[in-house]
């Protein structure tokens, strides 16, 4: 316990010491949301989704940088596999659940903070929101979060730091232009309809509670399920693998 505790405990504070890191993680979805909401802030239909620019973007930013936040810790283990850091660890007393519970509570705190700084954007352009819409929101983001979590280990341990940069990139990038981070996907079309089955698209839509919507039905709650039984299944293996190399 007395490992696991403190192995969290650096983990949080390297990476709230890497100021390049926390600075872009959080700068960059607040510059955009911005460029994207300011000039629509008096839009209170987003291309008739229902919802207000506003909200909209403050939701599709905190989704993207959400997602950001949780597929970084993928860096972070390819850069301790490059370097034998992970080899150390596995002689430690610390076990693997204690490892990937401390990538989990770093990924969650980054996704907070996010969540956190479009909120106080968000409201900087007018929005305002019971407490209890507030917290649904959060909580549906928070449950949606976990695929991502899932693969970002994955990607950590099948990658190299010189591939996961740009391979977390794209795929970030892919995961907000199907989940409709930028622009409503309306309720039709080929975009729409593969987007039901993606977990970024139900992030998104965690946006209409906000005005006593229901965004997540049956399916949606199936689609994430599925993903983070497929997702944890491939970072199991990959770990697996990656540690029975001699």
């Amino acid at each position: 316990m007395n490992a696991a505790l403190t192995y969290t405990r650096f983990e949080l504070l390297r990476t709230l010491r890497n100021r390049r890191f926390f600075v872009l993680s959080l700068g960059f979805p607040l510059v955009l949301y911005f460029l994207l909401a300011g000039p629509q802030r008096n839009v209170h239909s987003l291309n008739g989704s229902g919802v207000p620019a506003s909200v909209y973007y403050m939701m599709g930013l905190a989704s993207f940088g959400a997602m950001s936040s949780m597929l970084s810790s993928g860096g972070r283990i390819a850069t301790e596999r490059a370097v034998g850091w992970n080899r150390q660890l596995r002689i430690t007393p610390l076990s693997p659940r204690a490892y990937f519970r401390a990538k989990l509570v770093t990924s969650y705190m980054m996704a907070l903070l996010s969540l956190v700084a479009l909120y106080i954007a968000g409201t900087s352009l007018g929005v305002t929101l019971p407490a209890g819409r507030w917290l649904e929101m959060t909580g549906l983001m928070l449950v949606g979060l976990i695929p991502f979590a899932a693969l970002g280990i994955a990607v950590g341990h099948v990658l190299t730091p010189d591939s996961i940069g740009p391979a977390v990139g794209g795929g970030v990038s892919l995961f907000a232009f199907v989940g409709g981070v930028w622009f409503p996907l309306g309720q039709h079309g080929f975009i729409h309809d593969v987007a039901q089955y993606i977990p970024s698209y139900w992030l998104v839509q965690a946006s209409h509670v906000a005005y006593g919507g229901h965004p997540w039905n049956a399916t949606a709650w199936i689609v994430m399920a599925a993903w983070t039984v497929l997702f944890s299944g491939m970072a199991v293996r990959a770990y697996r693998r990656d540690t029975g190399r001699v």
